[in-house]
């Protein structure tokens, strides 16, 4: 039976990827070593690290004037650490947030701890768009709406909110909404390297590699480095984005094998095409997906169609008490980490870069065939 993992991660990786990490595990090229052993500052992981970075700007096209690091404590150790670092670094010693989802709410709760922070925007009660009511979270504000304070150091935004679905597919034009001067700082782990995109319109990216990256272990950071430098004295010097950016990911021993992972993650998007190859792919999987959901009666996606992600789909069924036995018929079928998020229930896939078309179709499949004998 062929396994579909939907898990939200850690999750799916290219299976070419963990036949390749499975073949060098005990001699990493001939050096005797698995990656494992190795001296972070050894000839060898410094070439597995140097490439990695060399790769991941091919793939994005990151100028040299921005950092690219790799970092340790994921997407919610960054919540402490990008106010750390880039809150001191205007005059007036604020940032604006903008509260779309639970991660985006759990990074602003996180900064306030550290200094004045301020709700942008936000999407925490119900409202009416083109005739239908969505709940909470479950829509994107028009960027009309924003109120940024044209003096923050930043404006945070998590584009893609992985336990909703919803994701953010045109960043705001900060000079229309009367910001030109503040940098964007996007909490990208969802949809990281998922499609094309132009990292010279923000400040900062930071993503958690267990989406699309590589695993649970690495955080790749992306900062401007004009930004750096000016971190609070309080901030720990291993978080400091100057000390990392200057040893390029090795001021402190890094997760080595996950770096490795996500290197060899990366040589595989380059082999697929690059990520305007790899975008069309998950547009068709998704379009796939959601046309079974929105076809139905039995099933149902509440967020607004124009901001539905391409990574997280969730959905719930009409009648929540088959919820288990739709998990365990799913479970048999080798379909895999369907059960949504504790903090809305239902069911959730995603559908990251790892995912083949036909593990979709492999759900959608289960999902007439379930709603035919219990609808």
């Amino acid at each position: 039976m062929t396994v579909w993992n939907f898990s939200a991660g850690p999750s799916k990786l290219p299976t070419e990827v963990l036949e390749q990490a499975a073949a060098e595990m005990l001699d990493w090229h001939g050096s005797g070593m698995s990656v494992m052993e190795m001296s972070h500052r050894g000839a060898e992981f410094t070439q597995i690290c140097d490439e990695a970075e060399d790769d991941l700007r091919a793939l994005l096209s990151i100028p040299d004037d921005y950092a690219v690091m790799f970092m340790q404590g994921g997407a919610t150790a960054e919540n402490a650490i990008v106010p750390m670092n880039l809150l001191w670094t205007r005059e007036a010693k604020t940032a604006d947030y903008a509260v779309m989802g639970s991660w985006s709410q759990k990074s602003y709760k996180e900064a306030v701890r550290y200094g004045d922070v301020n709700i942008a925007a936000s999407s925490q009660e119900e409202k009416e768009i083109d005739g239908k009511v969505y709940g909470k979270f479950c829509w994107f504000p028009d960027y009309s709406d924003w109120k940024v304070n044209p003096a923050s150091s930043y404006l945070h935004i998590c584009t893609n909110e992985t336990i909703g679905g919803l994701e953010l597919f045109d960043l705001p034009d900060m000079q229309a909404i009367g910001a030109p001067e503040v940098p964007l700082a996007l909490d990208m782990s969802s949809h990281f390297l998922s499609r094309p995109f132009d990292v010279t319109k923000t400040g900062l990216i930071y993503a958690g590699a267990q989406k699309n990256a590589g695993p649970a272990g690495v955080t790749v950071t992306i900062v401007k480095r004009d930004l750096l430098g000016k971190a609070m004295p309080h901030c720990p010097s291993a978080f400091d984005y100057a000390n990392v950016a200057a040893e390029r990911s090795r001021f402190n021993t890094p997760p080595t094998y996950s770096i490795y992972i996500c290197g060899l993650v990366f040589k595989w998007l380059l082999k697929q095409g690059g990520l305007a190859t790899i975008e069309k792919r998950n547009q068709e999987k998704a379009a796939l997906l959601y046309a079974a959901l929105d076809q139905s009666d039995f099933y149902h996606n509440k967020i607004y169609p124009a901001n539905r992600s391409l990574m997280n789909v969730p959905f719930v069924l009409s009648d929540d008490n088959l919820n288990t036995e739709f998990l365990a018929q799913a479970k048999q079928r080798g379909l895999l980490g369907l059960k949504g998020h504790k903090s809305v229930g239902g069911m959730r896939a995603s559908i990251y870069n790892a995912m083949p078309i036909d593990g979709v179709r492999a759900l959608v499949e289960f999902l007439k065939e379930f709603e035919q004998s219990h609808g």
